[in-house]
């Protein structure tokens, strides 16, 4: 669990200062704020974040390759 935990917090992270700082640029409208930071911070946590993603996928492939116990 921690490695999604990670990974999540650290899109937020990285959503939350990118906000921000295109707030601090005078970007002021909302939506367009808020698109802007979407849109940014998915590219850079697409360069920045690929060794917690790729955590958070291992995790996520040893669950779904694990054997389910049989109930009979």
């Amino acid at each position: 669990m921690r490695p999604v935990l990670v990974y999540t917090a650290s899109r937020i992270g990285l959503f939350l200062v990118t906000l921000g700082v295109l707030w601090l640029l005078g970007l002021t409208n909302p939506l367009v704020l808020i698109v802007c930071s979407f849109l940014i911070s998915g590219i850079a946590s697409y360069v920045l974040l690929s060794r917690q993603r790729d955590a958070v996928s291992a995790r996520i492939s040893d669950k779904v390759d694990r054997p389910k116990p049989h109930d009979d």
